[in-house]
């Protein structure tokens, strides 16, 4: 079993207070688990206004579709007008190591 995971840093647009982070934030985090059938959740940041961490986790049978997915969210998020990626870290790890 292979365990992948990612961590975005996003910095978000206008947005002025918490509530406008959220309906920034919850849409990108339901999208992402919603298409790529990943758990994910805003991770980090949670008291400031323009950014924003959100990390999703994978588990598959294969590391190459762990990546792909990792790949594909990232292009997801890359892709948002919204918002800008400042930074995406990522983790794969075997499950027997």
């Amino acid at each position: 079993m292979w365990i992948g995971w990612i961590e975005f840093d996003i910095l978000l647009g206008d947005v002025r207070s918490l509530k406008q982070k959220r309906s920034v934030v919850r849409p990108i985090v339901a999208e992402l688990a919603r298409r790529f059938g990943v758990s994910a959740a805003e991770t980090g940041s949670l008291d400031l206004h323009r950014r924003a961490g959100v990390g999703i986790a994978v588990v598959a049978a294969d590391s190459a579709h762990v990546v792909n997915v990792l790949d594909s969210a990232e292009r997801l998020v890359a892709a948002r007008p919204e918002v800008e990626l400042l930074s995406a870290r990522r983790g794969l790890i075997r499950s027997d190591d």
